[in-house]
C-alpha cells in the first residue's frame, strides 16, 4: 500500500529522516515504532502530504503520492484538532463534506457509527462539553467516515478507558478485515502485539528492522522455554532456570537451553509429568528494548 524509497527530511540542523525505506503491506495492521524524536511522525506527515519530503519517493500502490490520494486516506493524528464550539453532529457532517460525502451520505454512515460506539445521545452536544475520551470517539468517526483505503492512527487510544480501548481495537480490526490497511503508531507495546501483523522500527531518522511480526519475534527468541508440569520437578538437567510458579495447571518453569531441549520433553513425558511445553517468544516491548540500546540483530539469510 505505501512503499518509500530512501526518504529523507530535515530540519534545520536535524535529520529527522535518514534515506528510509519501507514497505507496509496492502491489507495489514502495520506498528510504526520508535523512541520520541525517532521520526514517525515526520513520516506520517509526509504519507499525509502535510509535508514533502527533501530527497526520496513515497509510493500509494504502484504510483507517486499524489494530492488526490488524500481522499483515500484517514488521519487521526496524536495532537486533536474538533472545533471546541461546534456541535458534534455539525462537526462529523463538515469533515465528511471536506472529505467528499454528501450530507445524506454523512448523515447516514454517521447514524451508524453512533449506534456502534454508543454515542446516539452525543449529536447535539457540544464538542467543548466532551470528556477527553468522549471527544476521542468523535474524531476516531471523523477519520474512518469516508472509508479510507488507509488508515493512519498515532497514539489512538489517548484518553480512553479499558473499555473504550477494546471496543476501539475491535473497530480497527473490523475495519482491516472489510479491506482497510492500517498504520498504527503508539507507545503501547501491549497493544502492539494484539492487533498488528507487521512492524517497522524507527531509530534517529532509520530503519532498525521492519517485517512479518512473528518472523520478527522468532528472529529474536532466546532459547527461553516454558514447562508446565503435574507436580513440582528440582531435576532440569542442567538448564538455567528463569522462574517457577505454581498455577491452575500445575507448576510453570521457565528456563534457558543453548537448543531445542528434547531430551527433557522425552524424560517429562515418559515420567506423565509434562502437561504442556512451549517455545518463549521476545514480546515486541523486549524487542524495542534491545535494538534502541543494541541496534538491530543481523538476520541470517542461509
Amino acid at each position: 500500500m505505501i512503499t518509500a524509497k530512501k526518504v529523507t527530511k530535515e530540519y534545520s540542523s536535524k535529520l529527522a529522516l535518514d534515506g528510509v525505506d519501507l514497505c507496509i503491506p496492502k491489507g495489514s495492521i502495520y506498528g510504526l515504532l520508535g523512541p520520541n524524536g525517532a521520526g514517525k511522525t515526520s513520516f506520517i506527515r509526509i504519507m499525509n502530504q502535510i509535508t514533502a519530503p527533501d530527497k526520496g519517493e513515497v509510493y500509494f500502490g504502484s504510483e507517486l503520492l499524489q494530492p488526490r490520494d488524500i481522499a483515500r486516506i484517514g488521519y487521526l493524528p496524536e495532537e486533536r484538532g474538533l472545533y471546541k464550539k461546534m456541535k458534534v453532529g455539525e462537526q462529523v457532517l463538515y469533515l465528511a463534506r471536506l472529505k467528499g460525502l454528501t450530507t445524506s451520505e454523512a448523515k447516514s454512515r454517521a447514524k451508524e457509527w453512533f449506534e456502534r460506539l454508543e454515542m446516539s445521545g452525543w449529536w447535539d452536544k457540544k464538542v467543548e462539553d466532551l470528556s477527553k475520551g468522549m471527544a476521542q470517539k468523535v474524531q476516531f468517526v471523523t477519520t474512518v467516515l469516508h472509508e479510507p483505503e488507509l488508515l493512519i492512527f498515532d497514539e489512538p487510544f489517548t484518553g480512553f478507558d479499558p473499555i473504550n480501548t477494546n471496543l476501539i481495537k475491535g473497530e480497527i480490526q473490523r475495519l482491516n478485515e472489510n479491506g482497510a490497511t492500517v498504520i498504527f503508531s503508539t507507545h503501547r507495546m501491549e497493544s502492539v502485539e494484539e492487533i498488528c501483523n507487521h512492524i517497522g522500527l524507527i531509530d534517529n531518522g532509520k530503519v532498525m528492522i521492519e517485517g512479518n511480526l512473528l518472523d520478527i519475534r522468532k528472529h529474536y527468541k532466546d532459547g527461553t522455554f516454558a514447562f508446565t508440569t503435574r507436580t513440582q520437578i528440582d531435576n532440569w538437567g542442567g538448564h538455567e532456570v528463569l522462574s517457577q510458579k505454581e498455577d491452575h495447571m500445575g507448576y510453570r518453569t521457565v528456563l534457558k537451553s543453548a537448543a531445542f531441549p528434547k531430551e527433557l520433553v522425552i524424560a517429562l513425558s515418559e515420567k506423565e509429568a509434562l502437561v504442556a511445553f512451549e517455545e518463549v517468544l521476545p514480546t515486541v516491548s523486549d524487542i524495542f528494548i534491545e535494538i534502541v540500546k543494541n541496534g538491530p540483530k543481523p538476520w541470517n539469510h542461509e
